[in-house]
């Protein structure tokens, strides 16, 4: 999601064969298309790379190996800061498209004391995910996003009242983080945020 709030040029590049349903649900085949898209953007002028989807946390390790630019491809790769910045007694929620393919596996927690204080939620089923599986995807109205991510993050603190903070997996959720921070009265982090931070270290 290109988002306009972005004060920074952004250079584009598809990864072939990256439809939703490949990207979440993991297919190893991608990684040389995302290797081949991120060389094309560093030498295409690219000081930084990331991607329109957390689940390319999978190809993270490869993509980073691979270029000598700062590489971020997904807002899961704060999981284990912001695990840091919140008491022990705290959780972290994680706020992804498709809680079915979201493992721990992605979480880059090895500690099992810290992999229990992550709970994750999802909103597959809703109208978003439903929109973004569709070949080419179909716009989905942020009032409908704004819903669907309540929902789940109020199933979740009802399950789970020590959540403390929230991150977003997904790439389209920054669009209503400004409202969810509004409505839980709590720090909602995104692939915005690591982008910004990324970026302020190299510009």
């Amino acid at each position: 999601m290109l988002n306009p709030a972005y004060d920074f040029p952004i250079i584009t590049e598809t990864v072939e064969g990256a439809w939703a349903d490949t990207v979440i649900r993991g297919d190893p085949a991608l990684e040389p298309a995302c290797l081949a898209a991120a060389k094309s953007l560093v030498e295409r002028g690219a000081i930084v790379i990331s991607a329109d989807c957390g689940f390319f946390i999978r190809h993270q390790a490869a993509v980073a190996a691979a270029m000598n630019v700062p590489v971020a491809l997904s807002s899961l790769l704060l999981v284990p800061t912001l695990l840091r910045e919140l008491p022990r007694t705290a959780k972290l929620a994680v706020v992804t498209a498709d809680s079915t393919n979201c493992g721990e596996d992605l979480l880059g927690v090895d500690d099992p004391a810290d992999r229990a204080r992550v709970v994750i939620g999802g909103i597959e089923g809703g109208q978003l995910l439903r929109n973004e599986l569709a070949r080419p995807p179909i716009p989905t109205d942020v009032a409908d996003i704004e819903k669907e991510v309540n929902e789940c993050i109020a199933r979740l603190r009802a399950a789970h009242p020590e959540i403390a903070a929230i991150l977003f997996e997904c790439t389209v959720l920054p669009l209503v983080a400004p409202a969810i921070r509004r409505s839980t009265g709590l720090p909602i982090y995104d692939i915005t945020d690591l982008r910004r931070l990324t970026l302020a270290s190299v510009s």
